[in-house]
Protein backbone atom coordinates (compact mmCIF):
# COMPACT_ATOMS: atom_id res chain seq x y z
CA UNK A 1 0.00 0.00 0.00
CA UNK A 2 1.24 3.63 -0.72
CA UNK A 3 0.68 6.28 2.22
CA UNK A 4 1.47 9.75 1.06
CA UNK A 5 2.35 12.55 3.59
CA UNK A 6 2.19 16.11 2.97
CA UNK A 7 1.64 19.58 3.61
CA UNK A 8 3.11 22.97 4.66
CA UNK A 9 3.26 21.63 8.47
CA UNK A 10 6.18 20.56 10.81
CA UNK A 11 5.92 17.03 11.13
CA UNK A 12 5.98 14.73 7.83
CA UNK A 13 9.40 13.31 8.46
CA UNK A 14 8.67 12.70 11.61
CA UNK A 15 5.23 11.16 11.04
CA UNK A 16 7.22 8.37 8.29
CA UNK A 17 9.97 7.41 11.24
CA UNK A 18 7.28 6.96 13.78
CA UNK A 19 5.90 4.64 11.15
CA UNK A 20 9.51 2.72 10.84
CA UNK A 21 9.58 2.41 14.56
CA UNK A 22 6.27 0.94 14.69
CA UNK A 23 7.08 -1.54 11.62
CA UNK A 24 10.79 -2.72 13.71
CA UNK A 25 8.64 -3.06 16.72
CA UNK A 26 6.43 -5.39 14.95
CA UNK A 27 9.82 -7.61 14.14
CA UNK A 28 10.39 -6.26 10.39
CA UNK A 29 13.03 -4.38 8.59
CA UNK A 30 12.85 -0.79 7.34
CA UNK A 31 14.43 1.10 4.40
CA UNK A 32 15.09 4.42 5.21
CA UNK A 33 15.68 6.66 1.61
CA UNK A 34 16.57 10.05 2.36
CA UNK A 35 15.95 12.34 -1.07
CA UNK A 36 17.17 16.10 -0.59
CA UNK A 37 19.13 15.79 2.44
CA UNK A 38 22.72 15.32 2.42
CA UNK A 39 23.39 15.89 6.27
CA UNK A 40 22.04 13.31 9.14
CA UNK A 41 19.64 14.94 11.78
CA UNK A 42 19.05 13.88 15.13
CA UNK A 43 16.30 11.75 13.78
CA UNK A 44 18.65 9.86 11.06
CA UNK A 45 21.21 9.43 14.36
CA UNK A 46 17.97 7.79 16.34
CA UNK A 47 16.53 5.42 13.75
CA UNK A 48 20.39 4.62 13.06
CA UNK A 49 20.11 2.85 16.31
CA UNK A 50 17.95 -0.11 15.50
CA UNK A 51 19.54 -2.18 13.62
CA UNK A 52 16.27 -3.33 11.57
CA UNK A 53 16.70 0.24 10.03
CA UNK A 54 18.43 0.63 6.63
CA UNK A 55 19.33 3.84 5.75
CA UNK A 56 20.37 5.79 3.08
CA UNK A 57 21.23 9.69 3.05
CA UNK A 58 21.03 11.22 -0.28
CA UNK A 59 21.49 14.44 -1.39
CA UNK A 60 23.44 17.73 -1.03
CA UNK A 61 23.86 19.14 1.90
CA UNK A 62 21.48 22.61 1.87
CA UNK A 63 18.10 23.23 0.15
CA UNK A 64 17.59 23.60 -3.86
CA UNK A 65 16.76 27.44 -3.95
CA UNK A 66 14.99 27.84 -7.26
CA UNK A 67 16.30 25.43 -10.15
CA UNK A 68 18.08 22.27 -9.26
CA UNK A 69 21.10 21.35 -10.31
CA UNK A 70 22.38 18.43 -12.51
CA UNK A 71 24.05 16.82 -9.49
CA UNK A 72 20.74 17.46 -7.50
CA UNK A 73 19.00 14.75 -10.25
CA UNK A 74 22.26 12.51 -10.30
CA UNK A 75 21.32 12.35 -6.43
CA UNK A 76 17.69 11.42 -7.00
CA UNK A 77 18.03 8.78 -9.43
CA UNK A 78 20.75 7.18 -7.37
CA UNK A 79 18.55 7.48 -4.19
CA UNK A 80 15.63 6.04 -6.62
CA UNK A 81 17.45 3.20 -8.20
CA UNK A 82 18.58 1.98 -4.55
CA UNK A 83 14.75 1.86 -3.96
CA UNK A 84 14.10 0.26 -7.05
CA UNK A 85 17.08 -2.02 -6.72
CA UNK A 86 15.38 -3.30 -2.92
CA UNK A 87 12.05 -4.08 -3.70
CA UNK A 88 13.19 -8.04 -3.35
CA UNK A 89 14.57 -7.45 -0.63
CA UNK A 90 12.80 -8.50 3.16
CA UNK A 91 11.71 -5.33 4.24
CA UNK A 92 8.35 -5.00 6.15
CA UNK A 93 8.70 -0.59 5.32
CA UNK A 94 10.07 1.41 2.24
CA UNK A 95 10.40 5.11 3.10
CA UNK A 96 10.95 7.70 0.61
CA UNK A 97 11.41 10.90 2.88
CA UNK A 98 11.28 13.96 0.45
CA UNK A 99 10.32 12.31 -2.66
CA UNK A 100 7.48 14.75 -3.33
CA UNK A 101 9.54 17.18 -2.84
CA UNK A 102 12.07 15.56 -5.34
CA UNK A 103 9.19 15.48 -8.05
CA UNK A 104 8.32 19.26 -7.30
CA UNK A 105 11.50 19.66 -8.87
CA UNK A 106 11.31 17.37 -11.30
CA UNK A 107 14.44 15.64 -10.65
CA UNK A 108 13.07 12.30 -11.37
CA UNK A 109 10.37 11.39 -14.46
CA UNK A 110 6.80 11.59 -13.27
CA UNK A 111 5.30 8.79 -15.49
CA UNK A 112 8.49 6.15 -14.07
CA UNK A 113 7.87 7.06 -10.62
CA UNK A 114 4.39 6.87 -10.46
CA UNK A 115 4.79 3.17 -12.37
CA UNK A 116 7.27 2.13 -10.00
CA UNK A 117 5.44 2.76 -7.03
CA UNK A 118 1.82 1.87 -8.49
CA UNK A 119 3.70 -1.84 -8.77
CA UNK A 120 5.60 -2.00 -6.17
CA UNK A 121 2.64 -0.98 -3.34
CA UNK A 122 0.40 -3.91 -5.11
CA UNK A 123 3.14 -5.79 -2.13
CA UNK A 124 4.85 -3.91 0.12
CA UNK A 125 3.98 -1.10 1.89
CA UNK A 126 5.73 2.27 0.77
CA UNK A 127 5.49 5.98 2.57
CA UNK A 128 6.34 8.93 0.43
CA UNK A 129 6.72 12.28 2.38
CA UNK A 130 7.41 15.70 1.51
CA UNK A 131 5.62 18.56 0.89
CA UNK A 132 4.06 19.42 -2.43
CA UNK A 133 2.97 16.14 -3.22
CA UNK A 134 1.80 15.41 -6.90
CA UNK A 135 -1.42 14.84 -7.55
CA UNK A 136 -0.14 11.61 -9.71
CA UNK A 137 1.18 9.93 -6.66
CA UNK A 138 -1.62 11.33 -4.30
CA UNK A 139 -3.79 9.41 -7.19
CA UNK A 140 -2.06 6.01 -6.10
CA UNK A 141 -2.11 6.56 -2.76
CA UNK A 142 -4.49 4.62 -0.36
CA UNK A 143 -3.79 7.17 2.28
CA UNK A 144 -2.83 10.90 2.00
CA UNK A 145 -2.33 12.68 5.01
CA UNK A 146 -2.24 16.65 5.13
CA UNK A 147 -0.53 18.06 7.74
CA UNK A 148 -1.44 21.79 8.14
CA UNK A 149 0.62 24.81 9.52
CA UNK A 150 -1.67 26.85 11.82
CA UNK A 151 0.69 28.48 13.72
CA UNK A 152 4.89 28.00 14.05
CA UNK A 153 7.34 29.79 15.82
CA UNK A 154 9.70 30.78 13.24
CA UNK A 155 7.13 33.38 12.86
CA UNK A 156 7.53 34.92 16.05
CA UNK A 157 11.33 34.61 15.67
CA UNK A 158 11.91 31.57 17.79
CA UNK A 159 14.69 29.58 16.32
CA UNK A 160 15.07 25.77 15.37
CA UNK A 161 15.72 23.51 18.56
CA UNK A 162 18.17 20.85 18.68
CA UNK A 163 16.27 17.68 19.40
CA UNK A 164 12.75 19.31 17.76
CA UNK A 165 13.81 20.53 14.54
CA UNK A 166 16.49 18.44 14.23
Amino acid sequence: MLFCITGNGKGKTTSAIGMAVRMIGYGKKVLFIQFMKGQEYSEISALKRFPEAEIHVMGRPGFIKRNAEEEDKKAAREAFDLFISKLDEDFGLFILDELNVAMFYELLPMDEVVSVLKEASETRDIVVTGRYAPQEIQDVAKMVSEIKEVKHHYQEGIPAKKGIEF
